[in-house]
């Protein structure tokens, strides 16, 4: 089971099934549930770039039962660590057990990518330099020049351009062009501002995602997004956003992160960061 060292700190509970011990400063976490061939696919893809040689690789699981995470197989790719999450919560709740593991663990920087194979982990590299160079948060983005957006859903290209990445640009004061991907980077100084604050009980979904696209640039983090390539599979979308009743859950939390819903109340003060 986990223990935070940080008294304050509102993580879900779960269960360590595999840790191999810290080998490399920075870290891969890939949240996943039920995941199948698709988590196998990208994992093959990661160990063909040698991304364990860079940073460790770390799983946040929240609770598949399609035996898709075989231990031995996970070894065998670069995969250091498996946590289970067993406490309440949805993607939101999974990072934040896994970015508390991470950083008690000592990382200076966490790289995120979903699960589902959709993104192309060649650009972990790039994330990586990104955050040895000072950048405290690294957005992926296919709409920028050289990324690539292959087989998006209409709609969801259209919220994403026209809805959710101009309310959060507006927002933040950060001109944001994708906003909904998961595939980010964070400096672990930033995750651990109290002004950032992101361990906390609000965050159970997709809480985490629009809040910090909206809070960490208003603080004055040094922020980017940098092309990345993002192919969905021709036919039925692999996705846990249900199309009516998620999207408008989607919108409400992205009109909450942009109203300063989820801001600390009188968070400690801090030296701006420099």
């Amino acid at each position: 089971m986990n223990s935070t060292a940080h008294a304050d700190w509102q993580v879900p509970s779960y269960k360590t099934e595999l840790w191999l011990e810290r080998s490399q400063p920075w870290c891969v976490v890939i949240p996943v549930i039920n995941e199948g061939n698709r988590i196998r696919n990208l994992l093959e893809r990661m160990a063909a770039l040698n991304v364990d040689s860079q940073a460790d690789i770390i799983i946040i699981d929240g609770g598949s039962t399609d035996g898709s995470l075989e231990l031995d197989a996970l070894k065998a790719k670069g995969v250091r660590a498996l946590l289970v999450k067993t406490g309440p919560g949805k993607l939101s709740a999974q990072l934040r057990c896994a970015y508390a593991f991470a950083l008690e663990q000592g990382y200076e920087g966490i790289v995120t990518i979903d699960g589902n194979d959709k993104d192309d982990p060649e650009a972990i590299p790039r994330f990586i330099d990104a955050l040895k160079e000072g950048v405290d948060f690294v957005q992926a983005s296919r709409f920028v020049p050289g990324g690539t957006a292959e087989n998006t859903p209409k709609s969801r290209d259209f919220a994403i351009r026209f809805v959710h990445a101009p309310a959060l640009s507006f927002s933040s004061g950060f001109r944001w062009t994708d906003t909904t991907q998961g595939f980010r980077a964070y400096s672990s100084r930033m995750l651990l501002d109290p002004r950032v604050a992101p361990f906390r009980d609000v965050f159970d979904s997709y809480e985490l995602l629009a809040y910090l696209s909206h809070r960490v640039p208003r603080l004055g983090y040094h922020c980017v997004e940098l092309p990345t390539i993002r192919r969905y599979p021709k036919g039925e979308v692999p996705t846990k956003i249900s199309s009516f009743r998620g999207n408008l859950a989607v919108l409400s939390v992205l009109v909450k992160a942009c109203s300063g819903a989820y801001d600390p109340k009188d968070p400690t003060p801090r030296t701006h960061p420099s």
